[in-house]
């Protein structure tokens, strides 16, 4: 039997900002539960639904140093879908209205989190042989493993690589409590600065990311984000496995969040009666025959929207719909709305985020548009 934890800054559905959260909360149902005992833990931020919140259930809680600090560290426990979740609690760092604020406090947030994802594992009695890190939030867990050698593998996925976790290496230094042994240029240093996901890939055993494409991608200068010279340096552990799709969740013929649920079979009539009901809520015309192309999306540069803005007036002659569900870059949240002003009845601007409308508009749409500058 093989023990594996999963270390997330999010996961659905607990909370989730972007697909780091749909891998990590889908991937560790598809283990064999005869060869793996598969663990997921994850900060308990005071954002998330309260109805998670009740369901968790205090285990205990000590205190942790980090660099100056005494950290409280308090763990909570809840069994979803035949998973055990773990949650980390501290109010000062998990508090506020959203996951993730801004630097360097981000970078404190998450370094507590790394550092308390190894100092819990004795307490839950949980010795994993391999930890599987996601994204800069957890670039810490193997510089913390390495620094006290405790023979625990690490495998370190790279969902984005565009964002890794960058500050000067003096308050990195009083943040974390690591040593100058670690701030080189061969270790977590970069350019100058401290970086969060240099370090992981450093010092994980493997490194993997989310399809072959972007392995060999990242291996250049202009996909490489500046690390594409660690990246070729560490290309003999370096993988890309290819992102799933929950096939429970996004399932028509079972989905509870949509209008008319379909199958391979009858999807000719019943499809379109997503797509007659999505029209009547969100205030587009009534109209079967027009083309509904669904946007979801982080509403960011790396979304190719600028391209959007550059043909919208023209493709708004056409008899098409677009409907877009998603929050972002300021300029293009207004330009949405903007839009949906103008060409009220074909454009539909919802700007939030919001789970089951997601799926309604994935089951009423006819195309699905997102022409990404990079797409991991």
């Amino acid at each position: 039997m093989k023990n594996i934890l999963f270390a997330t800054s999010e996961a659905v559905p607990f909370i989730k900002t972007g697909g780091l959260a749909d891998v990590a909360g889908a991937l560790p149902k598809c283990f064999d539960k005869r060869y793996f005992d598969v663990r997921v833990i994850l900060p308990k931020y005071a954002c998330m639904k309260q109805e998670w919140k009740d369901k968790m259930e205090y285990i205990t809680h000590f205190y942790m140093d980090l660099g100056y600090k005494n950290c409280y560290v308090g763990i909570m426990h809840m069994e979803y879908d035949g998973i055990q979740f773990y949650f980390i609690d501290n109010e000062y760092y998990f508090s506020g209205p959203k996951p993730y604020d801004s630097a360097p406090w981000d970078l404190e947030k998450f370094a507590f989190f790394s550092k308390a994802v190894l100092s819990v594992l004795p307490v839950i009695n949980f010795r994993p042989d391999v930890i599987h890190c996601h994204d800069w939030q957890t670039g810490l867990v193997p510089v913390y493993l390495h620094d006290s050698f405790w023979g625990i593998k690490t495998v370190m996925t790279i969902h984005n690589l565009k964002f890794q976790g960058v500050w000067d290496v003096k308050t990195v230094r009083g943040i974390t409590g690591l040593s100058d042994y670690y701030f080189a240029p061969d270790k977590l240093e970069a350019y100058k600065d401290a970086n969060f996901l240099k370090g992981g890939i450093v010092f994980a055993d493997a490194v993997t990311t989310v399809s072959n494409t972007y392995a060999e991608e990242i291996k250049t200068p202009f996909y490489g984000e500046r690390l594409d010279g660690l990246l070729c340096a560490r290309s003999h552990d370096l993988r890309g496995i290819v992102n799933g799709i929950d096939y429970d969740v996004f399932n028509p013929e079972t989905d509870a969040c949509i209008t008319q649920k379909y199958n391979a079979k009858n999807f000719r009539k019943e499809k379109v009666k997503n797509k007659i009901q999505l029209q009547r809520d969100l205030g587009l015309n009534e109209d079967p025959n027009a083309m509904l192309i669904g946007i979801v999306s982080r509403l960011t540069d790396q979304k190719g929207f600028d391209l959007i803005a550059y043909v919208m007036d023209e493709l708004c002659q056409d008899a098409v719909q677009i409907v877009v569900l998603g929050t972002g870059e300021e300029r293009y949240e207004n330009m949405f709305r903007h839009f949906d002003w103008k060409y009220h009845g074909k454009v539909s601007a919802q700007i939030y985020y919001d789970e089951p409308l997601s799926h309604r508009i994935y089951a009423a749409s006819d195309a699905f548009l997102m022409p990404s500058l990079f797409e991991p």
